[in-house]
């Protein structure tokens, strides 16, 4: 699969994209706030975070900034939305619960793939236009994309949820101290992502486009 890069678009293949990657963040936001709220926490609620807004979900800098930055730099459209907030104590089930709340992200995202998927295979037959075939791949690449991202066990990916709730103490203090060095060190991170283990996410990523029979742009 082709690294969905401004580059390579055109000015309808640049609409959709961020069109897609708009609607998916959005969603992958609500249902951490959702299924926060299902275990008992109402903070993402109280703080108007369960709703379909996209002005509610945007941050200055990681929603605006940073994919600036990654365009010029390395020309990957990556952003990420306004975390949702969640008091961890107050979740059903303790770390386990808080490790629900990372996964409802990305498996919503992975649940975004396969309806697009299901879509794909019922309708793809009628498909005639090219705009119609790329918004397909787009999204499905999109959401496949933010899936695997965000399972990678590291702070404050939701991935690192999974591992945390998992992990002895020794590596939880660990992941905390990586946490609380904030976005600095997770910029970091992204870029060495990008440009030492970019080939590895990218087979990975395929692989799942492959299964799903989704046309891969």
């Amino acid at each position: 699969m082709r690294r969905l890069m401004f580059s390579n678009l055109s000015s309808t293949g640049i609409l959709l994209l961020l069109l897609s990657i708009l609607v998916s963040l959005v969603i992958h936001e609500m249902m951490h706030g959702y299924v926060a709220y299902w275990l008992g926490d109402d903070t993402a609620m109280e703080a108007g975070r369960l709703t379909f807004n996209p002005l509610k979900h945007i941050d200055p800098v990681t929603t605006v900034l940073l994919p600036a930055i990654m365009i010029l730099v390395v020309h990957v459209p990556f952003l990420a939305a306004k975390p949702v907030p969640f008091n961890p104590s107050r979740v059903k089930y303790g770390e386990f619960g808080a490790a629900l709340v990372g996964l409802a992200g990305p498996l919503t995202n992975l649940m975004l793939a396969i309806l697009t998927a299901i879509f794909y295979q019922l309708f793809g037959a009628h498909i005639q236009s090219e705009t119609g075939l790329l918004a397909v791949a787009i999204f499905a690449g999109v959401n496949v994309a933010m899936f695997v991202f965000n399972m990678i066990p590291f702070p404050p990916l939701d991935g690192s949820r999974v591992l945390y709730a998992f992990a002895p103490e020794p590596l939880q203090e660990a992941m905390q101290r990586i946490e609380a060095a904030g976005f600095t060190t997770t910029l970091i991170f992204i870029f060495m992502v990008f440009y030492l283990a970019s080939g590895i996410i990218g087979n990975i990523e395929v692989g799942i486009l492959n299964l799903l029979k989704v046309p891969i742009w």
